[in-house]
């Protein structure tokens, strides 16, 4: 709901839309060149986070066929929270309730209207605080992967 309270500052589109829960180097300019070429409403970055475990195979009989220690995601793309919407994204939002991840963006995809620019560089949430311990980690060991200014 928070989104369609800035319908009236947007007077024309694309508007770039992030949680800002996230730190990335994702490139804008490309990921807004491939929403342009889209021409749907909203285009959404999607991330393959790094596992927080190991992950192993099990068969059967319950031998385990393979282990890796915190593979890179589970194969999933998920949402990396970083979009291009055209204005036309705020006929999807119904109001001050409305959550931008259920009704907004399923309606989205099933009309065709919600496209992915698949990022496989540098992403992480900053969901927790094991969260922000990593990122300022890598903040003070001086190569911030994240940090694409000089």
């Amino acid at each position: 709901g928070r989104i369609k309270k800035a319908a009236d500052l947007v007077t024309r589109g694309p508007f770039m839309l992030t949680y800002g829960d996230g730190v990335s180097d994702v490139n804008l300019k490309k990921l807004e060149s491939f929403h342009r070429k889209r021409k749907k409403i909203v285009t959404m970055t999607s991330v393959q986070p790094e596992g927080r475990f190991g992950a192993i195979k099990i068969n059967k009989n319950n031998k385990v066929d393979s282990f890796t220690e915190k593979p890179k995601g589970d194969g999933s793309w998920v949402n990396g929270g970083f979009f291009v919407c055209e204005p036309g994204v705020f006929d999807y939002i119904d109001g001050d309730n409305s959550i931008f991840e259920n009704e907004p963006l399923e309606k989205l995809a099933s009309d065709g209207q919600l496209y992915t620019y698949r990022h496989t560089g540098f992403w992480q949430c900053m969901d927790s605080l094991r969260d922000k311990r990593v990122l300022n980690e890598m903040w003070d060991s001086g190569k911030p992967q994240w940090k694409i200014w000089s």
